[in-house]
């Protein structure tokens, strides 16, 4: 089997989590009190100071691996700046390509992270969830974003919300998450025609995966 091939998603689940409008439900209505680490505190304030620095909108790309995705969403987007956020140092020291003078890329962990930029006020204009982790065992709904308690914060944020994966059914949880809190998200099948935005994009187009990508304005619940 080449390198470059990828095998489909195996999962004991298929249909949606039975228990999702409990679990989200319940997250809504608790506070989620897990203390903020130092070193996401300190990347944090890092980013807050680069985007003062560069003093145009803000786009997240949160989860972005090793980069490829911010370097190029910073070219489609020259007057942004696009923050590219990962916990996995190894990942982020092997970063595609020379970066744009307006994108950055920072170390954190983003249930930390978002909960600090939520409570700042930020607004980005987008937000990106690239191929996150599907976490596919059933018992692990709560691993998934759209299960965790630190989803409410990336609503909270605001912007356009857009999530790729090669997995359905964890758009098609997303989007129903995203119902329970008031707003609606968008699903359909993603055609790559241009320079893949991730090497996971890459992979999966030429195994010939079938690409889903949810989309959705955050602003509809803050407004509400």
């Amino acid at each position: 089997m080449p390198a470059s091939y990828s095998c489909q998603v195996i999962s004991n689940q298929t249909a949606p989590y039975e228990k999702l409008t409990e679990v989200v439900q319940r997250h809504q209505q608790t506070v989620f009190q897990k203390p903020i680490a130092s070193f996401n505190q300190q990347a944090f304030e890092q980013a807050q100071q680069r985007l003062a620095e560069h003093g145009g909108p803000l786009i997240l790309d949160s989860c972005c691996g090793v980069g490829q995705s911010t370097r190029l969403l910073a070219a489609q987007f020259p007057k942004h700046f696009v923050l590219g956020i990962d916990r996995s140092v190894d990942r982020l020291e092997r970063k595609l390509g020379k970066l744009p003078s307006n994108a950055c890329l920072i170390r954190a962990d983003l249930v930390d992270f978002w909960r600090l930029a939520a409570a700042a006020n930020w607004r980005p204009d987008y937000h990106f969830l690239l191929y996150p982790n599907p976490s596919p065992k059933k018992k692990d709904f709560k691993l998934r974003w759209h299960g965790h308690p630190v989803f409410k914060y990336l609503v909270a944020l605001g912007g356009r919300l857009e999530c790729r994966t090669n997995w359905p059914l964890y758009v098609i949880e997303m989007q129903q998450a995203l119902k329970l809190m008031g707003v609606a998200a968008n699903l359909q099948r993603l055609v790559v025609l241009d320079e893949p935005l991730t090497p996971f994009e890459r992979k999966y187009a030429k195994s010939g995966h079938d690409l889903w990508q949810l989309t959705a304005q955050l602003n509809a619940a803050l407004d509400d």
